[in-house]
């Protein structure tokens, strides 16, 4: 389904930094979002590389293998490896995935929940990917009596009606709006009633949220306008 790969860009912008209002300062180390950016796609070549049985990688490898400058690829690595690399033998594959993956918070799983339950909502609802980002959805609520009380995908619809105190009683503080634009802000009042503190919204509208809530906001006429005219 094209919507995976989608999908999994989207995971990447989200779960690596665009969360982030400027910088994060991490284990006392200032990391630019440009770098976490960057992490998501090592990892996946790493894992790649691990299956096809290499055990060492070194930064040369990865930098020419992803098209990318070397010095840049040897302080990104050296801000999440513990062990740091070897002369010639480079970094242990295996502890330098479980470093990123700690780095970015893929260990610690995130529950989250799904307001909007039409096309693009149950698309998201079915997307095996998000556990590899550290993040399992949950529950979907919608307003459609057809959707309400069902199970899709797994999990379980609700009225949104229900949001708030659902969302406070599971202690959610992750919430994904996928609703038409005109409904988007109120359904963003009800997840930070109930204590979201990071807001994934898919509707084409700016949400005003107070101070110490987060909102990444996903255009994709925006990407699409961009590629477009790339093309042309």
């Amino acid at each position: 389904m094209q919507y995976n790969v989608i999908g999994r860009k989207i995971l990447i912008e989200f779960f690596a930094g665009k969360i982030y209002e400027r910088r994060l300062i991490i284990i006392g180390k200032e990391v630019s979002k440009r770098t976490l950016k960057r992490l998501p796609n090592y990892l996946t070549y790493l894992k790649s590389e691990k299956c096809g049985g290499a055990i060492n990688i070194s930064a040369p490898t990865v930098a020419r293998d992803l098209g990318l400058n070397e010095v840049q690829v040897r302080k990104d690595l050296a801000i999440v490896s513990r062990s740091g690399g070897k002369p010639k033998t480079g970094y242990l594959l295996s502890s330098l995935i479980e470093d990123i993956e700690s780095f970015l918070g893929y260990d610690n799983q995130k529950d989250a929940i799904i307001a909007g339950v039409g096309n693009l909502g149950s698309a998201l609802l079915s997307y095996k990917g998000f556990s590899e980002y550290g993040m399992n959805v949950v529950a979907g609520f919608d307003t459609d009596e057809k959707l309400i009380g069902k199970t899709i995908h797994g999990k379980k619809i609700y009225d949104i009606s229900e949001l708030a105190g659902i969302v406070k009683e599971l202690n959610i503080r992750l919430g994904i709006i996928t609703v038409p634009s005109e409904f988007a802000q109120q359904v963003c009042n009800e997840m930070v009633k109930g204590g979201i503190l990071a807001v994934w919204n898919f509707a084409q509208v700016q949400l005003v949220v107070p101070d110490g809530v987060i909102v990444q906001n996903e255009n994709m006429a925006a990407s699409l306008a961009v590629l477009s005219a790339m093309i042309d």
